[in-house]
């Protein structure tokens, strides 16, 4: 740790690390405040596709957590801009929560296929046009390849499973946006103007939040809430820099030790 800089930016999970569904993780609002009051800037950073970024707001709010719309960068906002720039016709299968993220997005004539999680839309008549037009040449963008997600009433599939089953049946490699992917945490950073040394990640996922985030260089640190499980620090190399019980104790020890 004495080659590393101090600490100028935390990015945090959302879904799993402050709160599942409508039930925020215990203290951390309170904790988050001690953050706030700190030397740091403050970005969140998520996956979640089933919901607009709008709509995730209000959620955080209603859970009392002091959060601005411009604080949270998703996946959803790094496929648009994809999207965008390839100047594609998507195929979007999301739930119809998150098309208002979207919304100007040309879908008329699909060119190509997006996929998030979309447990409305995950049907055979849907896929198999979806797996026809990639056959056909379209390319497949996954807003992220989750293999699972916590909710209230226990573990549920996320869009890897799927978007791996396109993959299988295609022949083809899916283009991920989200995280793990490098371009998602750079992008993120550069939101709040450091780098990837000067920076820590929280979250309950250790493959797409610490892997993917100690991956560019940033420290990681795996919380046991959400889709955690007995274990899952020893699933990736380098294993997290901290893995401790949940978002209130990772606050802790960024204030403590990182600043």
């Amino acid at each position: 740790m004495a080659c590393r800089k101090a600490v100028k930016a935390v990015l945090i999970d959302l879904s799993g690390t402050l709160h599942i569904e409508d039930t925020a993780v215990p203290g951390a609002q309170d904790a988050l405040q001690r953050l706030r009051k700190a030397a740091v800037a403050v970005k969140f950073v998520t996956n979640t596709t089933k919901e607009s970024k709008k709509n995730l707001l209000n959620r955080l709010q209603r859970l009392n957590f002091n959060v601005q719309e411009q604080e949270i960068f998703t996946s959803l906002s790094a496929a648009r801009s994809l999207l965008v720039q390839k100047q594609h016709r998507p195929l979007l299968l999301v739930e119809d929560s998150a098309l208002e993220d979207f919304s100007g997005i040309d879908t008329s004539e699909p060119n190509a296929v997006v996929v998030g999680l979309a447990p409305d839309h995950f049907n055979y008549q849907t896929l198999n046009k979806a797996f026809r037009m990639i056959l056909s040449g379209a390319p497949l963008i996954a807003i992220h390849k989750a293999r699972y997600y916590k909710r209230t009433d226990g573990l549920a599939l996320g869009p890897g499973p799927f978007v791996t089953g396109l993959e299988y049946a295609t022949d083809c490699k899916a283009t991920v946006v989200g995280k793990p992917e490098s371009t998602f945490f750079t992008q993120a950073l550069s939101d709040v103007g450091c780098g990837p040394d000067e920076a820590v990640m929280i979250g309950d996922d250790a493959r797409d939040d610490v892997g993917g985030a100690q991956n560019v260089g940033m420290l990681g640190i795996l919380v046991r809430t959400g889709k955690y499980r007995e274990g899952d620090e020893n699933k990736i190399n380098p294993p997290p820099h901290l893995t401790c019980n949940s978002f209130p104790d990772a606050v802790e020890h960024i204030l403590m030790n990182l600043l």
